[in-house]
């Protein structure tokens, strides 16, 4: 039996080894947290990855864990809707196969279908990798050594992975001029106003979200404008100064800030390597191929890239020849969707009032039949096919794209 150690148990690294253990590999998943993470915004989860998820059974969960939204909304510093559109329309660009769903919630879903042989310890590390021709031995902070055929890399866009095998985050860090953050809060008063929707505030150069989730929480997603890529050190001062001057329910969110270690800040950023794998380590999602909040698929191209690693070492006559395929599959999808995020940085948020306005007037054109579609479809950005089926061919499994 061929074995896999996989870095991070995030989404990208439980699909890979959901996949990998369900044709037959032994897995170990190492994750650095101490327990499974419950920060992170609201996905559209929908692309590679919605069928990547159908394929390997676990999408009927998801659809249980995912949220009902009705329409998404842009509201002034009064709370008064200033312009929307209907999730229908999104819904409808992709033939009705979209979930609305946590971040936290797509890995509890992921986490539950991991075949009973996977062996996922938390609060574990990597501290050092031996990586040759046949094979991978990782060491891991507390002390173990683990051999393998393959190591995986899933461990997000700050990859200890790749900073051991491949070298400074700097090297390959394409940072786009954005902060992001999320948290989540109680108000019953909020929840009830945002419940069933998601609320954008109607704001130039910073952005927070708002949605209700389940036994009276609120969620909170922040964007905002910076040219410098530095994280601060208290992420809930900064979210309080950042966002100080937007109305509405904003100041009531800022106040219920939790603590630091209790919300999600980040970069938004991109990562760009010449290539994703080195000897027998391999990398996936984000660790490999970021495309940031920007372009959207994160998460779908996440679990769509761990389906297709695992399809091609289970299928490949050689674990070189697994990860040269997998590459090929995946890396033009990624690029394509990378450069999609670059080229509309500049819409993403508006600078001005006049680009405000102007975002208003296209959403309000997106009411009229035929341009309907035109605009969702370019809001939610184009949902790629990674894989369309599986052949056989010479008896071993292979991988068709569409």
């Amino acid at each position: 039996m061929k074995a896999a150690v996989v870095c991070g148990a995030g989404i990208a690294g439980l699909a890979s080894a959901q996949r990998l253990a369900t044709l037959g590999w032994d897995v170990v998943v190492l994750e650095k947290a101490a327990a499974p993470r419950t920060q992170g915004y609201m996905l559209d989860f929908f692309g590679p990855g919605y069928d990547a998820a159908e394929a390997m059974g676990v999408l009927p969960r998801l659809a249980e864990l995912s949220y009902h939204v009705e329409e998404v909304t842009y509201r002034d510093g009064a709370g008064r809707r200033r312009a929307g559109m209907r999730f229908a329309q999104f819904a409808k660009i992709v033939r009705g196969r979209l979930l609305s769903i946590t971040r936290s919630d797509l890995e509890r879903g992921l986490r539950e279908s991991l075949p009973d042989t996977v062996d996922l310890r938390f609060d574990t590390s990597i501290i050092s990798v031996a990586n040759d021709a046949d094979g991978v031995a990782v060491t891991t902070s507390d002390n173990v050594v683990l051999e393998a055929d393959v190591l995986v890399g899933a461990d997000g866009i700050h990859s200890a992975v790749r900073r051991i095998v491949f070298g400074e985050e700097d090297t390959y860090l394409r940072y786009l001029g954005f902060h992001t953050a999320a948290f989540v809060f109680d108000d019953d008063a909020i929840h009830a106003q945002v419940d069933g929707q998601f609320c954008l505030t109607d704001s130039v150069d910073r952005q927070l979200g708002f949605y209700g989730l389940r036994e009276g929480k609120v969620a909170v997603f922040a964007v905002h404008r910076t040219p410098d890529p530095t994280l601060p050190d208290d992420p809930r001062e900064a979210i309080r100064r950042e966002y100080a001057s937007l109305g509405w329910i904003s100041p009531t969110a800022l106040a219920a800030c939790p603590a630091p270690t209790e919300v999600y800040y980040d970069q938004v950023a991109q990562i760009e390597l010449p290539s994703w794998s080195r000897g027998r380590v391999v990398l996936v999602g984000d660790a490999c191929g970021a495309v940031s909040l920007l372009a959207g698929q994160g998460a779908s191209l996440g679990i769509a890239g761990g389906y297709v690693l695992a399809e091609h070492l289970a299928g490949a006559g050689t674990v070189d020849a697994a990860l040269v395929e997998y590459e090929r599959a995946m890396r033009p999808v990624v690029t394509a969707k990378q450069r999609v995020a670059r080229d509309s940085v500049r819409w993403f948020l508006p600078r001005s009032a006049l680009q405000l306005r102007m975002r208003r007037a296209i959403l309000r054109l997106a009411r009229l039949p035929l341009l309907d579609r035109y605009v969702a479809g370019s809001i939610a950005g184009k949902s790629t096919a990674v894989v369309t089926r599986l052949a056989d061919k010479g008896g071993r499994r292979v991988i068709v794209s569409g």
